[in-house]
């Protein structure tokens, strides 16, 4: 220990040149709700690191005239008025690599596992700029969540940012879990955020990822509630700067954002306590480009740049369904489409609560599979269609034969969508059903009856030897013969 010492002594003293130094000292005028005035730092700048004499950091977060104002990013009892503080000349960064996989950190890579820290093979920046144009391919290969109604309807492409919006309790975080699960033996690195969430549902996260055998290829990046504000505002950062080094290395990466609402509220009460002009329901103004520069990160890239990708499922709350309001808007406008949960259709029993009419995908088409997309069709317009003539067996209204069979059939597949939640499908699984129901195989069974012939073919799918690439002819064959077989038996 004692020549190591003296290696990097002498190391110091070869680098080591004389000359002169100049450094600021300032001081502490209040700190209070995670914010601290400082006066004393005329070279501060914003984003700059500072240091307190109690061991406290803080990130300069605004700059007037007379004052800094700095967010504390760790705080002692011991941080009081008049502490003197130092700027480091850094700003923020955090580990990145490969030894994030399976680690539960916070915003600034500290592990809260209990753990050591991760053995990093470098830094990252929290703040980075967008990948430019010329380094961005378009999104061609899909990102399966392993969900029926999401994956036929509404695909979801890689690079591509997917908005998960919808009240609170309806779902939404199930969907993303869904998702992550889903990934495991892909080669995908998940990446899951929780921003200002209570110690029970960051643990039943926990839980629910190490049952499933998802920890294994996933970071969780957690900043809870009773965490400090400026933590919370770091956190979808620092998650989004560990999948940016995989995405730059090759590699594919989901990044979940949960939620994006908390994160926009505590960006205000920041704003607000740095008495910032407020805007629109107390909003800064600059809170759209907050999350613009946040999810404009995620992307593919071409391979020129490496080819990884950077798939976002940022979450947003609304209330009471209002879609329009004013972060959900944002958001939208931002993403490349949005998944909509709908109350009454979760009242209703339809689980996932999703609603079609009001779902998107805008360009996960273009990265679906062909044969999947092709067996899909015009399946989402007819049930839309169904939907609306659905409206008019409430009068009791007679129908023609066409109408009352489209009805038939659209009830058919409303049964065929449910989907348990934490119960993924692989990809030929989804292809079983879909290949079932336009060979008609379901037209003579009660929709109450779906869920039986629906495991009768899904589960021999897993452990089939088709692929989505095999003839048509194949797939319809062996699915006759699954549902052919009696109840039991071994696999066609």
């Amino acid at each position: 220990m004692a020549a190591g010492m003296l290696e990097r002594q002498a190391r110091w003293l070869e680098r080591y040149r004389p000359g002169l130094r100049i450094s600021e000292r300032g001081s502490v005028v209040s700190v209070g709700d995670g914010i601290a005035w400082i006066t004393g730092l005329p070279s501060a700048a914003m984003d700059d690191i500072l240091a307190f004499e109690d061991g406290s950091r803080a990130m300069v977060f605004d700059l007037t005239e007379r004052l800094i104002g700095a967010v504390l990013l760790h705080d002692t009892e011991a941080l009081t008025a008049g502490a003197a503080v130092q700027r480091t000349g850094r700003t923020l960064s955090m580990p990145v690599g490969d030894a994030l996989l399976g680690r539960i950190i916070d915003p600034l890579g500290t592990p809260l596992d209990g753990g050591p820290p991760p053995a990093h093979t470098r830094w990252q920046a929290l703040e980075s700029s967008s990948p430019p144009i010329v380094a961005r391919d378009f999104v061609h290969e899909p990102l399966y969540t392993g969900i029926r109604i999401i994956d036929t309807m509404i695909p979801i492409g890689k690079g591509q940012r997917q908005l998960l919006i919808g009240d609170e309790g309806l779902g939404r975080s199930s969907v993303a879990l869904d998702t992550v699960i889903n990934q495991r033996g892909r080669d995908i690195r998940c990446i899951y955020v929780l921003i200002g969430q209570k110690r029970s549902t960051v643990v039943n996260t926990i839980e629910t990822l190490r049952e499933h055998g998802a920890l294994e290829y996933s970071t969780l990046v957690v900043a809870e509630a009773s965490s400090l504000p400026g933590l919370q505002h770091l956190a979808p950062f620092a998650g989004c700067a560990a999948a940016e080094f995989w995405m730059r290395q090759g590699r594919d990466v989901l990044v979940v954002y949960d939620d994006l609402s908390t994160h926009a509220k505590t960006y205000r009460e920041l704003s607000l306590l740095l008495r910032r002009p407020p805007g629109r329901e107390a909003y800064p103004g600059d809170i759209f480009s907050v999350h613009a520069r946040l999810l404009e990160r995620a992307t593919c890239l071409n391979a020129a740049h490496g080819g990884g990708s950077m798939t976002a499922l940022p979450i947003v709350e609304t209330q009471l369904g209002e879609i329009a309001s004013y972060i959900p808007t944002n958001l939208i406008s931002i993403t490349d489409g949005q998944i909509y949960l709908d109350h009454n259709l979760f009242a209703g029993g339809f689980r996932p609560a999703i609603d079609i009419a009001r779902s998107v995908s805008r360009i996960g088409g273009q990265a679906q599979h062909p044969r999947i997309k092709e067996e899909a069709g015009r399946m989402k317009l007819d049930y839309l269609q169904f939907l609306e003539l659905e409206v008019f067996t409430r009068f009791g209204a007679r129908l023609e034969a066409s109408m009352e069979a489209a009805i038939r059939r659209g009830r058919l597949l409303r049964e065929i969508l449910k989907q348990d939640r934490l119960s993924p499908l692989p990809v030929t699984s989804q292809m079983a059903w879909l290949v079932a129901f336009n060979d008609g195989l379901f037209e003579d069974t009660d929709p109450e009856a779906v869920a039986p012939l629906l495991r009768a073919i899904e589960e021999p799918a897993r452990r089939t030897g088709l692929s989505l690439d095999s003839p048509r002819e194949e797939w319809s064959a062996a699915v006759a013969g699954w549902l052919s077989r009696p109840a039991g038996g071994p696999p066609a």
